[in-house]
């Protein structure tokens, strides 16, 4: 997909709603109740530029509504905004809620700091009092939501400034929905039939979160690699070694291979308009034919606002792509190791590619020999990757999971530690083979985990920092995933 669809504003619908009776309302001072409406857009207009509004103009008649309804079809918003500008009749709204295709819809209702009017005694005050009465609108449309119904529809009530913060979370979710139904996930070549409980439906993914799944061959794989062109994996290997530090038991034949195998994976990502690419680093296939699994990142990933992750585990790869989508930050993946009771923490990490890429955090990578595959026969035994300690702050934990049809969204917040502040030791590196990093969740450690265990997971997470749970509650309700925050 292409990388500015992606990287885009939300694209918003605006609906809002007045009343036909009341617009030429004339008040001798601030002008007709038309007028006055027309400024309030001008208003809620300017509170929105973070998104890409579609306007049809102020919905008052039953013809009014239509337009909106086939311009917002047409341009493909991600959500639609809607308002009642005050008590408006109801028809266009009800002719709306029926009518318009199944868009996700924010129904808000804006509480004003103070009247603009004293009294109502004469007719100046009276259409004020009249343009402020977006609660009796609001009432009045919240009754068709449920009877209509529709679904997707999220109804927020606040001051401007609380509505807007309200919005651009909402527009966050609702455009990585859109991006989703436009996206391609790549698995190569199987599941993983070490993990059955990473396994989901593939038709389910299609028609109920939207990406398109392609099955990539180990052949295509396997071409890729001889195709290299030396100068190019010579290039990347350069790259490599200069900006990381190589332990010195690293064999240049081995990095050589791993490059490789790692460059053919952005070959096939690029090629194929992979989004998510999940990659079966643990059959033997790919040991045939790469001689070891891909150890780096290629940036590339990360220019594109796509991502790549190990252990075929399609959902898991979703919840990364999902937080990359909202973030735009280095995402990576892990799953819990094991708990250390006496400082509350749990290790997380995991073997294979992981985005190390994170420029403020180049000196904790090290390329470092994959120790438990150098214990094999494969023909790069031992090949290198780049062992990262995962940066330390505050960070998104989540996961996608499936069962029997439905879809579960898992998140908590967790504090990756630096070394200086991990009370089990003060080395950096402290698991060799794994990109890693001491985690302390904000829930106390078993506490967290026994409430997931609860849910029924498996043990694969994304983990990106700062705080998406808001972002992800939406997407959640937006999607019909059973969400989880502890």
């Amino acid at each position: 997909m292409n990388k500015e669809l992606k990287a885009r504003k939300p694209k918003a619908g605006l609906l809002l709603i007045a009343s036909p009776r009341f617009k030429n309302l004339y008040g001798p001072i601030r002008g007709t109740y038309g007028e006055r409406k027309d400024m309030a857009v001008k208003e809620i207009k300017a509170s929105m530029d973070f998104l890409d509004l579609v306007d049809p103009g102020i919905v008052y008649e039953r013809e009014d509504a239509l337009k909106a309804i086939d311009l917002f079809f047409a341009e493909k918003v991600d959500f639609i905004y809607a308002e009642f500008l005050s008590w408006s009749e109801d028809f266009a709204w009800i002719r709306f809620l029926r009518d318009c295709p199944e868009i996700p819809i924010i129904f808000c209702n804006v509480a004003k700091d103070r009247m603009t009017f004293e009294t109502t005694l004469d007719e100046d005050d009276f259409v004020d009092y009249l343009c402020a009465g977006t609660l009796v609108g609001s009432l009045e449309g919240s009754g068709s939501i449920k009877r209509v119904p529709r679904k997707n529809v999220r109804t927020v009530m606040g001051t401007r400034a609380e509505i807007t913060e309200k919005v651009r979370i909402y527009a966050d979710a609702a455009k990585v929905r859109s991006i989703l139904r436009h996206s391609t996930v790549a698995l190569m070549a199987n599941m993983n039939e070490a993990m059955w409980s990473t396994y989901i439906d593939n038709y389910d993914l299609f028609t109920k979160i939207g990406p398109e799944i392609h099955y990539l061959p180990y052949s295509d794989y396997g071409t890729e690699i001889e195709n290299l062109p030396d100068r190019e994996v010579q290039e990347y290997a350069l790259e490599l070694t200069s900006k990381y530090k190589v332990m010195p038991d690293v064999e240049d034949d081995k990095l050589i291979g791993c490059v490789k195998a790692t460059l053919a994976i952005k070959k096939m990502a690029q090629k194929n308009d992979i989004d998510c690419y999940v990659y079966n680093d643990i059959d033997q296939a790919t040991f045939r034919t790469a001689g070891c699994r891909a150890g780096f990142y290629p940036n590339w990933f990360n220019e594109n606002v796509s991502v790549l992750v190990p252990e075929a585990d399609i959902g898991a790869g979703l919840a990364t792509y999902i937080l990359k989508l909202l973030s735009g930050k280095n995402v990576n993946f892990i799953e819990p190791f094991h708990i250390e009771d006496d400082f509350g923490t749990f290790a997380g990490g995991h073997a294979g590619p992981n985005d190390h890429n994170d420029p403020k955090w180049q000196d904790n990578v090290i390329i470092s020999r994959d120790v438990r595959f150098a214990k094999t026969s494969w023909k790069y035994a031992g090949a290198p990757f780049a062992w990262y300690r995962i940066s330390p702050g505050m960070k998104t934990v989540a996961g996608l999971y499936e069962e029997n049809g439905r879809y579960k969204l898992v998140t908590f917040m967790a504090e990756s530690l630096s070394e200086k502040d991990t009370p089990q030791s003060n080395k950096k590196h402290l698991l060799a083979t794994y990109s890693h990093t001491i985690f302390k969740p904000v829930v106390p450690v078993k506490e967290l985990f026994e409430k997931v265990l609860k849910v029924g997971v498996t043990q694969h997470y994304a983990v990106v920092d700062g705080d998406y749970r808001p972002q992800l509650e939406a997407l959640s309700e937006i999607m019909g995933f059973e969400y989880y925050s502890f």
